[in-house]
């Protein structure tokens, strides 16, 4: 571009020509050798400098001014208007991040302006996880014709992703150190704080910062000691609403962060442990069902829970026990079984002290042998779990390149088997070519992994997938689980800015021709067209304005 149609140049141009004050005039000249020089006016001996984060290679030399023509207040006022503009070009490229607070399953979109039509320029993203390890990532982009970068329509020129994604600059971070297997949440369901920054020849110059949110503002905590270990998670919305029970997999422990984005979406969300967690066994090995039951007639008791909606959510050894749960207790209205097994394993992680996992009315239920399954035309007959069994609608998730276990022809059996029985409720199954055994994990977070140590039999795991592939399963799956739970369950009353994380939902929107349009989208969205909203956290919507006007019309 050539240098005087920029708009800041031109303005200073323009507030020049207009004046007779001035003896003499030097017109803007290209400076010499350097690539973005500093640009200055000098009225009698007090000097502006024109920033040199300008795009524009320019100096103005201005001659003094004519005392005779020209009051002490012009001059200021003259010197003030420069100094503004100087301003207005120091600031010219800007990097945002819309909007600047999201819940972990949210796109946010990271938007460069300012920039040379065509201009490369790099764009860097820094964390640090909750085990204080740094994180980074790094994308060359091409500005528009206008001179901007946004991520959510815009893919990199190279970098550490590819393709259009908005939130591509986190999922594909790295960690710094080679020996970090793993991104580790920040603990105790904090907060996520990551850094971009903007590059332009090598020169950092500008920034700007995301928080993700583990969880929404006002859910209450409800901690469970006794018969049973669990965390109920409680909305803070008028209840009662529909109710899920969480339960983890073989790492044991408590299974907090799914229960929070569940309660973070509307739902009364119950965390149980099961093992490796006070008092209860340390290994996966004889657990009784009955356990479970008592949990859901908990549930079922509690008046911020609707009886009669209530799921089950797991994850691989629970992802089965999900199943499993489903075949057995009508109570069960929904299952998301996240890569799971179609068949009872034996009990895990470690030395233990029954060869089974699973007893009911003080009996175990028949398992499958791991090694017997890898003989050709192994019988899993006893070990399967009776799917058709189950009340309502089932979803199941899971990665073809699974590196823990088959969870992709498991899944594919348990189809399988619901059709042969005719099933009579709807059922699901969502399928991703390039994910391992994360599939679906319902947060926006570095994918990039090494081996990871099973935290119950201390051995390291190949949990296969790649970084984009498990991204990408997570960008499409969380949006598909919301709706399904919806779908079964009925609507939930979420205190969340948005329903669904698809990329591109919280797509920058300030220059949109659209904007009556998209407010209404937004709107539905929140769930302000069919039905009230509720706990809007209004500070913190980032949207045109058209959409904050019609939010204070929304009930809260």
């Amino acid at each position: 571009m050539d240098w005087p149609n920029h708009t800041h140049t031109r303005r200073v141009i323009s507030i020049l020509k207009a004046s007779d004050i001035f003896r003499k005039r030097v017109p803007l000249q290209h400076g010499s050798g350097a690539r973005t020089p500093s640009a200055f006016a000098n009225f009698e001996g007090v000097q502006l400098k024109f920033p040199s984060s300008s795009p524009f290679a320019a100096k103005f030399i201005v001659g003094s001014m004519h005392e005779s023509n020209v009051d002490l207040m012009t001059r200021f006022i003259l010197i003030t208007c420069l100094w503004t503009v100087a301003a207005g070009i120091a600031s010219s490229q800007t990097l945002k991040v819309v909007p600047a607070s999201v819940l972990v399953d949210e796109t946010a979109v990271i938007r460069a302006e300012g920039l040379a039509p065509n201009e490369h320029v790099s764009i860097r993203a820094e964390l640090v996880d909750g085990a204080n390890q740094p994180w980074s990532s790094e994308a060359e982009f091409l500005a528009d014709p206008g001179g901007a970068v946004d991520t959510s329509k815009q893919a990199p020129v190279k970098g550490s992703y590819s393709g259009v994604s908005a939130m591509g600059l986190v999922w594909s971070m790295k960690p710094k150190a080679k020996h970090v297997p793993s991104y580790d949440p920040p603990r105790d369901l904090g907060a996520q704080v990551i850094e971009f920054q903007l590059f332009r020849s090598g020169k950092q110059v500008a920034i700007a910062q995301l928080a993700q949110l583990s969880i929404a503002d006002g859910v209450r905590r409800i901690t469970i000691d006794g018969q049973l270990h669990g965390v109920l998670l409680l909305p803070n919305s008028t209840g009662p609403h529909p109710g899920v029970l969480v339960v983890g997999g073989s790492e044991g422990g408590m299974p907090l962060r799914k229960a929070a984005w569940l309660a973070s979406r509307g739902y009364a969300a119950l965390a149980l442990g099961y093992f490796r967690y006070d008092d209860l066994p340390p290994l996966l090995e004889a657990i009784p069902l009955e356990y479970f039951s008592s949990a859901l007639a908990w549930m079922m008791q509690r008046p911020e829970i609707s009886g009669d909606r209530v799921a089950v959510v797991g994850t691989s050894r629970g992802g089965e026990l999900a199943l499993q749960l489903g075949s057995m207790f009508p109570e069960i209205k929904a299952v998301v079984a996240y890569v799971p097994a179609n068949v009872r394993y034996a009990a895990c992680c470690g030395d233990t002290r029954v060869p089974y996992a699973w007893t009911w009315q003080g009996q175990p239920l028949s398992f499958v042998n791991t090694r017997a399954l890898r003989e050709p035309g192994a019988s899993v007959l006893n070990g399967v779990i009776a799917v058709e069994r189950t009340h309502g609608p089932i979803l199941l998730i899971a990665g073809d390149d699974d590196g823990v276990w088959d969870s992709s022809g498991m899944t594919d059996a348990v189809v399988s088997r619901l059709k042969q029985a005719h099933f009579s409720f709807s059922y699901e199954r969502l399928r991703y070519a390039h994910a391992g055994h994360r599939a679906g994990r319902p947060e926006i977070v570095p994918t990039q992994h090494g081996g990871v140590r099973n935290p119950t039999s201390q051995r390291e795991e190949n949990l296969g997938g790649n970084a984009q592939g498990d991204a990408e399963s997570s960008l499409d799956a969380i949006p598909k689980v919301l709706e399904f739970l919806r779908q079964s369950l009925g609507e939930p009353q979420s205190n969340a800015r948005f329903r669904w994380s698809r990329e591109g939902l919280t797509t920058h929107m300030e220059q949109t021709k659209n904007d009556a349009i998209v407010a209404s989208s937004f709107l539905r969205t929140l769930g302000c067209a069919d039905a009230p909203c509720n706990g809007v956290p209004s500070a913190s919507v980032q949207a045109p304005s058209l959409i904050r006007s019609n939010l204070s019309e929304c009930k809260q």
